[in-house]
């Protein structure tokens, strides 16, 4: 399956005054090993491009040290693809937490992640990106959950931090931050009312049969439903950009004041289409 994969992606500016998402992809076949894995990592900031510059920098090299390793000795290993995943981006935060800190920058972002190897497609996600597949039937099956401060697990645990959220446009964490976890932030994570923590997911490839996978920051989802946009980059497919463009430029149309990030996998091989 991995290898009948190929990806595109498009960023616009939306109606910001300057551009802050920071998209990172780092497609890889782990070939040393007889079995072939690819990884697809994205990462979006919202908060200048500090955060998801040193994300894009040491992440997926980390993954690809440890995935290497990982295979080396798998059926003795005490790992697995989602340990391995949840160690490396706690890791990286704290990295990242302990630069930041020093030169008081306030800077995060959001991490979206998907491993896929021959039979599961595992999905890593810290804050508001999305991922969402389209499967064999034409569905839109969600690969992530938001993280948002009005979800009732993330608000209980605000609280029992000590924190409150506030409603300011959107609601927020100590009326600031428009999410519940995230890389970097080191303000709130000294308050432990945000946390890095992923949500980690694995989908069965031979039962979903997936046709395509969209990964894509928060603003296409403020202006496109899991729906909406599988049946629109289903139909586009066949561009250069496998439509990623596309409903970039479409969500831009639709008002979305927000930067938008995307990127199509496309699990079929065509003739059409080629890796941009």
């Amino acid at each position: 399956m991995p290898e009948g994969c190929t990806q595109s992606s498009a960023v616009d500016q939306g109606l910001l005054s300057f551009l802050e998402s920071c998209f990172s992809e780092d497609v890889m076949k782990l070939q040393t090993y007889p079995s072939e894995k690819w990884t697809c990592a994205s990462s979006f900031v919202y908060n200048f491009k500090t955060a998801a510059e040193y994300v894009k920098s040491r992440l997926p090299e980390a993954l690809k040290q440890h995935l290497q390793d990982y295979e080396k000795d798998k059926e003795n290993s005490v790992l697995s693809y989602q340990t391995i995943l949840e160690q490396q981006i706690l890791s990286i935060d704290r990295e990242m937490l302990e630069k930041l800190t020093v030169s008081y920058d306030e800077a995060g972002t959001t991490c979206l992640i998907a491993l896929l190897s021959d039979k599961d497609l595992t999905v890593a996600n810290v804050g508001d990106s999305r991922g969402v597949l389209c499967d064999k039937d034409g569905n839109a099956i969600p690969l992530s959950h938001d993280h948002k401060p009005y979800q009732l697990k993330e608000r209980k645990r605000i609280k029992r931090a000590g924190g409150f959220i506030s409603f300011n446009g959107s609601w927020r964490v100590q009326g600031i931050l428009a999410m519940s976890r995230s890389l970097g932030d080191y303000p709130l994570k000294n308050l432990n009312v945000v946390i890095p923590d992923p949500d980690i997911l694995t989908f069965d490839l031979d039962k979903l049969q997936p046709e395509f996978m969209i990964l894509a920051s928060d603003g296409l989802w403020d202006a496109f439903s899991n729906e909406e946009a599988v049946r629109f980059i289903k139909e586009r497919l066949d561009e250069p950009h496998f439509g990623a463009k596309s409903i970039v430029l479409q969500s831009f149309y639709r008002g979305c004041p927000d930067n938008i990030t995307v990127m199509v996998v496309k699990f079929r091989n065509s003739s059409k289409t080629e890796e941009q």
